[in-house]
């Protein structure tokens, strides 16, 4: 127990990971929540249900949605463990967004090298490149202006709003317990 504990003290963690006594973290990421997280970086975004939804509507609006689907796709694609399954999704994302014929077509280099042998023998990160050059095409183009869209701003502000009322609900709380104990 002893080396265990001195072998976690000599490694070094980025502030993000450092937690408090209580448990929770003391890095100021790991506190913010909603539309804070999503204007750090498209992956905190990409983290949370509503942040898709939000970010989905808006590249709906762009006539890009098909990129975050895309996107998502993948990531599904890669936890199926079942090689059926497999290649049943592989070749159902290649039908949606790869195919010269394609109803949701993306817009990657490689995708005319998808064969059929490919397809057949799938693996996880078969779409990976694909999968990357999407998700830089929304980090360097569509997430920067989601943040500045009226959607974001309205989300934000009403978060805002919405955690303005919990603070000034739990103050006279707060300022009854410190009194009167």
């Amino acid at each position: 127990m002893f080396t265990r504990a001195v072998s976690r003290l000599g490694r070094k963690r980025p502030p993000s990971e450092i937690h408090d006594s209580d448990g929770t973290s003391s890095g100021s990421h790991q506190m913010l929540k909603g539309t804070a997280s999503w204007a750090l970086s498209l992956e905190k975004l990409l983290e949370d249900p509503e942040g898709v939804k939000q970010f989905r509507g808006f590249l709906k609006k762009e006539f890009s949605e098909e990129n975050v689907l895309f996107w998502l796709a993948c990531e599904d694609f890669k936890k199926i463990q079942d090689m059926k399954q497999m290649q049943q999704k592989a070749q159902d994302i290649y039908l949606t967004f790869l195919s010269s014929k394609a109803s949701a077509q993306v817009n990657v280099e490689g995708q005319s090298q998808m064969n059929d042998k490919m397809l057949e023998k799938p693996h996880p990160l078969m779409f990976q490149k694909q999968q990357d050059q999407i998700f830089n095409l929304m980090k360097y183009d569509s997430y920067s202006r989601f943040l500045k869209s009226e959607s974001f701003l309205k989300s934000q502000r009403m978060e805002d709003r919405e955690q303005n009322s919990d603070a000034a609900e739990t103050a006279p709380k707060r300022a009854s317990r410190i009194y009167n104990t």
